[in-house]
C-alpha cells in the first residue's frame, strides 16, 4: 500500500493499480504527515488544521477513530518504536507525546516562540531529536517503563540532555540513522550536518550551494546519504568522503521530501553499481 496526502486529501493506493483504493474524507487543510503503524492496523496523519488522526485500515471502509487537536498547525508526527505512542510537533513550538490506546498525553516545550518543524526518535528508542525554525536541534533521552502488572503502562519519560546549534538558518529536518550512531540535521542554509550519538560531536557536514537542503535519509549501513534540495536534484552522498556520488534528476521545482528502504543484499551479490549500492535498490 503507498498512501499519498495533500491539500484537503488523503488517498490510499495498491501499487498494483494506478487509481486510489481509498479517498478519506474529513481533512479540511493541507496535511503535512502521514505514516503506518509496523502491522498496517492503523494509520497516523496530522495536518494545517492542528488534528492528529488515526486511521483504522482492519475495516474495509477506513476511517477515522481518534483525533488529537495540537491547538496550532502539525509539521511532524513520528511513530515511537512502542507502536502505541506519537510524537507531534507543532507551530507552537511544542512537542506532545500521546499514548494512542491510554490516551495519556504530555506536552514539552523546548523554547518560545519558535515553532518546531520535525521530531525524530533513534530506532533503539534511546532519543529524541528536534528542530526549530532558528536551526536549534534538541536532544532528549528517553525511558520506557510500565508500572505494576495490575496498572496502564505510562507515558514513556523523556530527559533534556541538550541543545545543539545545528544551523544558522531555518532547521527543516532531523532524522536518526538506521544504527541509532548518527543524527543528521538539514536547513535552509544549504547542508546537512551529521551528529555522532555517542558524543553529539560534529562527525560531517554536506554544502550544496545557494539552495535549501530539505531532506535526507540514510542507507542501511550509514555509510551513505540521500539528500532533497530546492534545487530540484536528490543527491546520494558518500559521507566519509563528503562527496557527491550520483545525482538524480527530472524535477523541475524543489525537492521537498525523499524516503528510502533498504535492504542488505547477500555477500555473492555483485555490485555493478560501482558505488557500494546494490544494483536492486
Amino acid at each position: 500500500m503507498l498512501v499519498a496526502c495533500g491539500y484537503q486529501h488523503i488517498r490510499l493506493y495498491d501499487l498494483n493499480s494506478n487509481y486510489p483504493n481509498v479517498n478519506f474524507e474529513g481533512v479540511t487543510k493541507n496535511v503535512t504527515s502521514v505514516g503506518f503503524q509496523e502491522d498496517g492496523k492503523w494509520m497516523f496523519t496530522g495536518g494545517e488544521d492542528g488534528k492528529v488522526r488515526i486511521w483504522d485500515m482492519n475495516s474495509p471502509s477506513p476511517a477515522c477513530k481518534r483525533i488529537f487537536d495540537c491547538q496550532s498547525p502539525v509539521y511532524a508526527v513520528c511513530l515511537l518504536p512502542n507502536q502505541v505512542e506519537l510524537l507531534m510537533a507543532h507551530q507552537g513550538g511544542g512537542i506532545y507525546l500521546w499514548d494512542v490506546k491510554s490516551d495519556q498525553h504530555d506536552h514539552l516545550l523546548p523554547e518560545v516562540e519558535c515553532s518546531i518543524l520535525d521530531v525524530a526518535v533513534s530506532p533503539n528508542g534511546m532519543y529524541m531529536a528536534a528542530i526549530n525554525n532558528k536551526g536549534s536541534c534538541f536532544i532528549w533521552t528517553l525511558t520506557s517503563w510500565s508500572g505494576l502488572s495490575d496498572q496502564e503502562t505510562q507515558l514513556t519519560r523523556s530527559e533534556a540532555k541538550l541543545k545543539i546549534q545545528a544551523h544558522d538558518k531555518y532547521g527543516l529536518r532531523c532524522k536518526f540513522s538506521p544504527d541509532s550512531n548518527y543524527l543528521v540535521t538539514c536547513s535552509g542554509d544549504g547542508t546537512a550536518r551529521i551528529y555522532r550519538t555517542d558524543t553529539w560531536a560534529l562527525h560531517a557536514e554536506l554544502r550544496i550551494e545557494r539552495y535549501w537542503m530539505w531532506d535526507a535519509a540514510f542507507n542501511n549501513d550509514s555509510k551513505y546519504l540521500f539528500t532533497a534540495s530546492s534545487d530540484s536534484l536528490a543527491r546520494l552522498w558518500r559521507i566519509d568522503t563528503k562527496t557527491v556520488e550520483r545525482e538524480y534528476t527530472g524535477h523541475l521545482k524543489a525537492v521537498t521530501a525523499l524516503a528510502f528502504r533498504d535492504e542488505p543484499v547477500p555477500v555473492s551479490t555483485t555490485d555493478v553499481t560501482g558505488t557500494g549500492l546494490s544494483s536492486t535498490h
